[in-house]
């Protein structure tokens, strides 16, 4: 367990650790009504911080006593308790934890909502996530210097526009047959899931000091077009992502996600002066079989549930990074290392 620094959440809404984690491992889709044996796997491979991406309960309720009962049910859970008291457990929400299936900022009960995850995920009373207007977004900072993991979690429900989608026949007849789902990108390039408040917070993180920058997104980002939810469906939030990395001259940012029932790892070396990784890992419950194109894939994808692991070797002068995907047993599905200075080019 990292020992917590002093510093208010009140105003950084933030918090800093003492020490860099070598082992972070990360998922998201755990539907508190049924076993999650795959607990036992990621136990048996020792994380020190574990990131819930999202969707860790399924809620889908405007009864906040329904979505209070769910997470106690997640909560009771021999193996959540065993993790709990394992590793630093940190999360950002999806949908139906939110609330809603693909709900975004119209979602009526999302304050309620907010209360009862933060509740969950001991959260501490003064914290802005749980007073401020724009979303639960935050960030946790480990070790410091050359040995430094900054982690990012943006909120994409709280303020997230409405979503276009095509006709109910062009799904049918067009996109189910190519295993994609039924929405596209809208067309509104003021149109946006975070908002301008936490596009202007994103900024600030993005330029804080950190050796390794971890996005913790609850949607994937570098599939071009997948037809579910995605950053894809909001071009313009993706290009001004990709734009801040540049202007800012971020090095180090890895991204993890969740959401599909499919786990994957992605490889992006367009538009930026390095290439972006992304390993998506979903479900802790969840599976889907019918899985999407991803042009920027590499290695196969798991239609099975699986966790993700970034694993990262400061012992070398050069650190290892180690981007992995896990199913149940804990065997490697998909797994790919690289040096730290890869994704370094700015001084």
């Amino acid at each position: 367990m990292f020992r917590l620094l002093a510093i208010s959440t009140l105003l950084l809404s933030s918090s800093v650790f003492a020490d860099a984690p070598s082992r972070i491992l990360f998922g998201s889709c755990s539907h508190q009504g049924k076993d999650i044996p795959i607990f036992n796997s990621i136990i048996k491979d020792d994380p020190d911080v574990f990131v819930f991406l999202g969707d860790n309960v399924y809620g889908d309720t405007e009864d906040m006593s329904v979505l209070q009962n769910k997470y106690e049910k997640l909560g009771a859970k021999p193996g959540f308790k065993k993790l709990k008291k394992q590793a630093e457990l940190i999360a950002i929400w999806d949908d139906h934890d939110y609330g809603a299936n693909d709900a975004g900022k119209n979602y009526p009960k999302k304050e309620a909502s907010r209360d009862i995850m933060l509740d969950f995920w001991g959260e501490p009373e003064d914290s802005v996530r749980r007073t401020r207007d724009s979303g639960i977004y935050t960030s946790y900072t480990y070790g410091e210097g050359e040995e430094s993991i900054h982690v990012i979690l943006p909120d994409l429900r709280w303020n997230r526009d409405d979503i276009a989608h095509v006709t109910r026949e062009q799904y049918v007849n067009e996109r189910k047959p190519e295993n994609m789902g039924p929405y596209t990108p809208v067309n509104d390039p003021n149109a946006s899931m975070i908002g301008e408040k936490q596009w202007q917070w994103l900024e600030q993180e993005l330029q804080k000091p950190a050796r390794i920058k971890i996005i913790g997104s609850s949607l994937q980002l570098l599939a071009d077009f997948t037809g579910w939810e995605s950053w894809a469906n909001f071009p313009a939030d993706r290009q001004r992502l990709f734009n801040l990395i540049k202007k800012h001259k971020v090095n180090g940012v890895i991204l993890i996600s969740g959401d599909t029932h499919w786990g994957e790892i992605s490889y992006y070396d367009k538009e930026l002066d390095y290439p972006l990784w992304e390993v998506t890992s979903s479900g802790l419950t969840q599976e889907w079989k019918n899985v999407s194109p991803n042009k920027h894939r590499i290695g196969q994808p798991i239609s099975e549930v699986n966790y993700g692991a970034l694993n990262v070797d400061w012992d070398k002068k050069d650190p290892v990074v180690t981007l992995g995907l896990y199913d149940e047993s804990g065997d490697v599905v998909n797994e790919h290392s690289f040096r730290l200075s890869t994704l370094e080019p700015y001084e």
